[in-house]
């Protein structure tokens, strides 16, 4: 009974405090520690080119995100911890090895290859365990979690809820840095932190250069799954094929494809035994009349973006095909298919990783594949947009006013009722000022010192 109670308090703290997902789409983690687990996987690969930010926080919160996976596994019922990071890690190797010394938890060494961070290569690199075709690591009972989410649910076991984010800023920068800032910040403000100012002709993706999004609009706030910000001319090669109209996508991979299968031999998801063949889905651009099987192939893709930015000798999208056609199915209706009972990973799986160095100089990155030194440093920010959908699942509902005022760290907004979400609380002290899909919250002199 009293095991069941600490497990009940550990959830309830995770969830009190807002935690979700912090290297993907946000779901929320209370929902996640809450299933029973034989392992819990902790996702530190960070294979996305030019990001900085799990390699460090694994550094200098060693022991904080030690004792978060500790909190994970007593939640799961899990017998083991498994930190999973690459060779090239070695400052955060050394850190954890003494944080971990006497616990049931292990460090799993990865190879320097894109993309390591991906949850099913993860725990196939891990454990040796196959998660299934449109499946989750629980399946193979696993839970992974990121490196800063264990960080914000050692917090949360203190007290603290998410209110700030890590994120990498880097690329055509004058000071590519790694920073914390509050949940909120602009896009704009943001990027002024590391000395860029003048955006002129400049494009600038969230996330990393493969799997990350260009933003249009830089007045957009950060969330709490913001890991980076790439700022890249638009005279970039990755910004012009990322701006292509679909139309002109479609109509080089109707001109263009040899069908030569490189980007089907080497798609990380084909190589783990999933039912996905780009090369005969670039095939049905043509002809998709008889052609419903293939099309539903692109069910299985990760958009991981080997396809388009390492594979394919002839510069084309098959993941931008693959988007368009999961998105008109979805519409549709048409869901995955069951995945195959005979799943098992490709006997050449073991030799087509894609080397990062190789795919950072095939991006035309390597100018930009520099350190983001960490800093703790607390940045002023004035004005917050907090989004109340920044989470997989509903909306949060606010639970304050416009004209109230709030002090950092208090909770403004909350799940609503028996739904999936997260709770969400002011990252600065201040007056909310707004409430609409978002909280503005404008500081007031001496309220957030």
């Amino acid at each position: 009974m009293g095991c069941l109670i600490m497990r009940e308090q550990l959830i309830e703290k995770i969830k009190e405090a807002g935690v979700v997902g912090a290297g993907g789409a946000g779901f929320p983690t209370h929902i996640k520690v809450a299933a029973n687990a034989q392992s819990v996987v902790v996702n530190g690969a960070e294979c996305e080119p030019l990001l900085r930010v799990d390699q460090q926080l694994m550094d200098v919160k060693a022991d904080k995100m030690v004792r978060g996976l500790v909190a994970v596994m007593k939640a799961t019922g899990a017998s083991e911890g498994i930190i999973a990071l690459k060779s090239k890690y070695k400052s955060a190797i050394a850190s954890l090895e003494k944080e971990i010394a006497g616990k049931p938890i292990r460090i799993n060494i990865l190879g320097d290859f894109y993309p390591a961070g991906d949850e099913h290569l993860t725990v196939y690199e891990s454990t040796g365990r196959l998660v299934p075709q449109g499946g989750i690591p629980l399946k193979v009972d696993c839970v992974v979690n990121n490196v800063e989410t264990l960080i914000n649910i050692a917090d949360a076991l203190e007290g603290k809820p998410v209110t700030d984010t890590y994120l990498t800023i880097t690329g055509q920068v004058p000071q590519p840095i790694t920073l914390r800032l509050p949940i909120g910040t602009s896009v704009l403000e943001a990027l002024k932190i590391a000395g860029q100012t003048n955006l002129a002709g400049m494009k600038v993706i969230e996330g990393g250069p493969m799997m990350g999004k260009i933003i249009d609009d830089l007045n957009q706030p950060i969330t709490k799954t913001t890991k980076g910000l790439i700022v890249l001319s638009i005279n970039h090669p990755l910004i012009r094929k990322r701006t292509l109209p679909f139309e002109t996508i479609a109509k080089q991979a109707q001109i263009s494809c040899i069908q030569c299968r490189f980007c089907t031999d080497l798609c990380p998801r084909y190589l783990l035994g999933h039912g996905i063949e780009p090369h005969k889905i670039m095939r049905t651009i043509k002809h998709r009349q008889g052609q419903e099987e293939t099309l539903k192939m692109a069910l299985a893709c990760s958009e991981c973006g080997v396809c388009e930015q390492y594979a394919c000798i002839m510069g084309l999208s098959p993941r931008a095909v693959n988007s368009r056609i999961k998105q008109e199915l979805a519409k549709l209706g048409i869901r995955p298919e069951t995945p195959p009972a005979d799943q098992t990973a490709n006997p050449m799986q073991v030799h087509r990783k894609v080397p990062v160095k190789r795919l950072v100089s095939r991006l035309g990155l390597k100018s930009y594949d520099v350190s983001a030194p960490l800093s703790e440093e607390e940045y002023p920010v004035n004005q917050v947009e907090i989004k109340l959908r920044q989470h997989a699942g509903a909306p949060s509902q606010a639970i304050v006013q416009i004209g109230q005022q709030v002090q950092k760290g208090d909770l403004i907004a909350v799940t609503p009722d028996k739904a999936l979400g997260a709770n969400i609380h002011a990252s600065i002290s201040g007056v909310i000022k707004e409430i609409t899909d978002s909280i503005i919250i404008s500081s007031t002199e001496g309220s957030d010192k």
